[in-house]
């Protein structure tokens, strides 16, 4: 199995209620789960491959609960990835040199029989901690827009972290509310509008998260 780790930052938006049931594994709000992801490597390699500085997303939806299967998705990688490392990430994405069930890209992979063709675009991601508001785009493909949670009373920010001790895609993340266009994608995401959103920081290998980075 070759040697890899990703450390980096991710903002993902999904079809379920702010809190998203999955994370507690319950079943997704109305039976089905459709999300996109954005994420950048700070720092990363995949055996002698650098991966330091790129950016992807990944574009999925299942007709069930992940867990049931019978998903599809699609990659789309920064053009500015050379072809070494493109193929680097798209082994990462599918949960190729990984521990079975250790990352959120093996458990994604293994639970959609389609996958639609990679593509290169501009992929890019940016978040301000202060105001909660983010923005992770791939070119035309696909965009997320997420900001924080509104207080149901007063409409202020609403502050809330989830902790996976034992998680397969982070220790801790923000939850927002988010919203994901894809008309780019094979794959459309018709649900996603003031729904679900987390960031968090990714330390990723194919062991699984790595807890002491």
């Amino acid at each position: 199995m070759k040697d890899w780790a990703i450390h980096g930052f991710e903002i993902a938006n999904c079809n379920c209620v702010p809190g998203c049931p999955c994370q507690f594994s319950q079943l997704p709000n109305d039976g089905t789960c459709e999300a996109m992801l954005t994420f950048r490597i700070d720092t990363g390699h995949y055996g002698d491959t650098k991966l330091d500085g790129l950016r992807a997303a990944a574009i999925y939806k299942w007709p069930g609960p992940i867990h049931e299967g019978n998903g599809e998705m699609q990659i789309i990688i920064d053009e500015s990835a050379t072809a070494e490392q493109k193929s680097a990430l798209e082994a990462i994405m599918t949960g190729q040199d990984t521990e079975e069930f250790a990352t959120m890209f093996f458990v994604f992979n293994a639970m959609c029989t389609t996958r639609h063709e990679t593509l290169s675009a501009p992929v890019s991601l940016s978040f301000d901690a202060e105001t909660g508001i983010g923005h992770g785009k791939a070119g035309s493909i696909g965009e997320t827009k997420v900001e924080p949670i509104a207080h149901i009373v007063s409409g202020a920010p609403h502050s809330v972290q989830i902790k996976l001790p034992n998680g397969f895609e982070y220790s801790e993340a923000s939850v927002c509310q988010g919203t994901t266009r894809t008309p780019g994608s094979a794959i459309s995401l018709d649900k996603n509008s003031g729904t679900h959103a987390h960031v968090a920081e990714l330390h990723l290998t194919g062991k699984g998260i790595e807890r002491a980075a």
